[in-house]
């Protein structure tokens, strides 16, 4: 008997599908466990996605936040170093840096590299 299984999750209006068979013959303790990889596999495109989508939004806004951070960064080189608070000095900490900029946008990228390990 050959095995088939098949996973349709819709989330957000986007559709993940995800099917496994193979030819051998199964319990059918062996096909849930097959089901139960399919749907891992599923969940973790769903993990996935909400990871790019949420990278997606903050590449849109993205060139408002820094020029926002730039305009911070300069009321704050404004202010006397003794009445800077701890986040005006963190923020010119990373502002001083040569690459913030790029260390920014890198933090809006994801392209559904295995970011860490599934917990399965």
């Amino acid at each position: 008997m050959s095995a088939s299984v098949k996973v349709m999750l819709s989330y957000d209006y986007c559709h993940f599908e995800v099917s496994k068979s193979t030819d051998e013959n199964l319990s059918d303790k062996e096909i849930n466990n097959m089901r139960k990889d399919v749907q891992r596999l599923a969940d973790e495109a769903v993990r996935q996605y909400k990871i790019a989508k949420d990278r997606a939004a903050n590449r849109t806004d993205g060139k408002y936040q820094i020029q926002n951070f730039i305009a911070q960064c300069e009321r704050a080189l404004k202010k006397p170093e003794g009445e800077r608070t701890i986040n005006e000095v963190a923020m010119l900490k990373r502002f001083s840096d040569e690459k913030w900029q790029e260390k920014m946008e890198r933090e809006w990228d994801y392209d559904y590299e295995e970011d860490e390990e599934p917990n399965w």
